[in-house]
This record gives C-alpha cells, sequence and structure tokens, in this order.
C-alpha cells in the first residue's frame, strides 16, 4: 500500500472560481437597475397607450431574465468551484451562461421581426411626448448599465487562475443585452420623434427589423464563440505554441488534446515520442513556461525503439 500523502502530486481543479467575480456584482447592479426600468416602461405603456413602449418595457423584462441568468451562472460557478463532480472545474458554468443568453438574444430578435411586420399591417396611435420621456430615460439607464458591465478592471494581479474579463462570455453576453436594449431605445426615440414631428408611424416598424438585424448579428458571434468553447474545439494558436515548446528533432507530439476549462484558461494531454525522452514533468514544465494559460497539464512520454521492441508509456 502507498504510504505517502497525495496532495503534492494532485492537480488543482480550482482555477479562480472560488472568487467572487467583478463581473457577477456588475451583473447584479444591472439586473436592478433593468428590473425597474422594465416596470416604468410597462406602466408609462399602458398609460399613454403606447404599444411600442410597452413592448420595449416588455423587451427589457426578457433582457431581466437573461441578465439573472448571468448573475447565477457566477454564483453558481463560484460555490461549487471546489466541487469533485466537475472534472475541470466550473469554468465553463459562464459560457454555458453566455450561450443561454445568446439564444434569448435570437428569440428576441425573433420577436421583434413578428412584432414589426404586424405594427406595419395595422399601425397604433401613440401618446409621443409621454412615450418619447420614458424612452430617453430607458437609453440613460442602458447607458449606466453598459458602462458597468463593459469597464475594465485595473490594478489587479494576474495569477496562475486569473481569469481575463475580455473572455468573460457571460459578462459578454449581459453586455450585449444590455446593448441591444440601448439599441431598441435609440430607434425607439427616432421613429417616435419621426412619427412626432414628420408623420412617419411606418418608421416605428422599420427601425424593429433594423434593431432586429443588428440583434441578430451580436447573438451569431457569440453563439459561435460560447459553442466552441461548450464543444472543446481545439484552439489552433495555442497548439502551435505547445508544439513549439517541445518538438525538436527528436522529439515529437504523437497526440495532443487542447479544450478550455474556463475564461482564457486551458487545459492539455500531450504524448511525446522520442528516442531519449526525458521525465513528464521536465516536458510539463516547458509547455507551461511558453503556455502560460495551460492550468491543468498531463504528458504521456514513450521510447521510440528499433525492432519489435516495446515499452509502456510514462504518464505524469
Amino acid at each position: 500500500m502507498h504510504g505517502h500523502r497525495l496532495e503534492e502530486w494532485q492537480h488543482n481543479h480550482v482555477f479562480g472560481q472560488d472568487r467572487k467575480k467583478s463581473g457577477e456584482i456588475r451583473s447584479l447592479i444591472v439586473v436592478a437597475l433593468t428590473v425597474v426600468m422594465m416596470v416604468w416602461e410597462i406602466l408609462a405603456g399602458v398609460l399613454y397607450g403606447s404599444m411600442a413602449l410597452l413592448a420595449d418595457g416588455l423587451h427589457m423584462g426578457s433582457h431581466a431574465v437573461a441578465l439573472g441568468i448571468a448573475a447565477f451562472a457566477y454564483a453558481y460557478a463560484r460555490r461549487n468551484a471546489g466541487n469533485t463532480q466537475f472534472s475541470f472545474g466550473t469554468g465553463k458554468v459562464n459560457a454555458l451562461g453566455g450561450f443561454t443568453g445568446a439564444v434569448l438574444l435570437a428569440g428576441f430578435a425573433l420577436y421583434m421581426v413578428i412584432e414589426s411586420i404586424d405594427r406595419f399591417i395595422h399601425p397604433v396611435d401613440i401618446s409621443f411626448n409621454g412615450a418619447i420621456f420614458v424612452a430617453v430615460i430607458g437609453l440613460i439607464v442602458n447607458g449606466v448599465s453598459a458602462w458597468i458591465l463593459g469597464g475594465e478592471d485595473h490594478g489587479h494581479g494576474h495569477g496562475h487562475g486569473h481569469e481575463h474579463e475580455h473572455h468573460d462570455h457571460n459578462r459578454r453576453a449581459a453586455y450585449f443585452h444590455v446593448l441591444a436594449d440601448a439599441l431598441t431605445s435609440v430607434l425607439a426615440i427616432a421613429a417616435l420623434l419621426a412619427g412626432k414631428y414628420a408623420g412617419w408611424n411606418w418608421m416605428d416598424p422599420i427601425m424593429g427589423i433594423v434593431g432586429a438585424l443588428l440583434i441578430t448579428r451580436w447573438s451569431w458571434h457569440l453563439l459561435k464563440d460560447t459553442s466552441r468553447v461548450l464543444l472543446d474545439q481545439q484552439c489552433s494558436d495555442l497548439e502551435h505554441e505547445v508544439r513549439k515548446s517541445i518538438e525538436n528533432d527528436d522529439v515529437r507530439i504523437s497526440d495532443l488534446h487542447l479544450w478550455a476549462i474556463g475564461p482564457n484558461i486551458h487545459a492539455a494531454i500531450v504524448s511525446i515520442v522520442s528516442h531519449a525522452p526525458e521525465s513528464p514533468a521536465f516536458y510539463k514544465q516547458r509547455i507551461q513556461a511558453q503556455c502560460p494559460s495551460l492550468v491543468h497539464i498531463t504528458v504521456e512520454t514513450q521510447r521510440c525503439l528499433t525492432g519489435s521492441e516495446n515499452t509502456d508509456p510514462i504518464i505524469r
């Protein structure tokens, strides 16, 4: 029986997910702002008889749900960071939250198209002054929310498990939801002004379709990025760096698996073949020096022998 303690040889599976992220706090603040504005817009839409304002309020409600999902994803990842049932930690929870948010964005864009077509066929009367005032306040709230979510963090350490904000798909999804809200507010204001001063009531549904197309584009890019993470798509740039750190005339990588396990952190399984291989720890150190984003590495070495002689791989 092995009598030594194994802590020295065990891999760490908590890569910063146990700490409260700025994105979690920011998402909660934005959820509160969005809910308050949503209630105001819905009440104002009913009061002023403005279907456009009511639809915008309901739209903010759908985004409040999406932002709530983002906040939940942060909290869930943090609370389950040490849960051994997650083989590589909870870093992918933020990508799952981002993917869910992107799906909701796409659904909202489809709703906007359908609603805009119906409004083009069946125009509605709008109380322009009240609707414009509330829409402007909504734009201000969305601008503040976008600033809260989009601000960069300064003065933080770039440690082994640090999660870079620009790779946080969950926060990115929340940011896109707020941008979509701001966009619809701008388009609503433009359409309301055109309707009030030029009598162009048809601008309302046209602007709705334009906004839906832009939101669809944002949603598509976010879906692609988060899908790559969730489906473990290998990063070609990282693969090149790993091979560059190891391979030479004698040492070759026979099998390489790379996948993201969180925002800007990756895991690797590397099989190395050489006539005179070094220890797995040697290659692991070389890889980590070249690729600091690789926080979980398993190395297998095999000696390349002539004839029928064979050897079992060494794994570390």
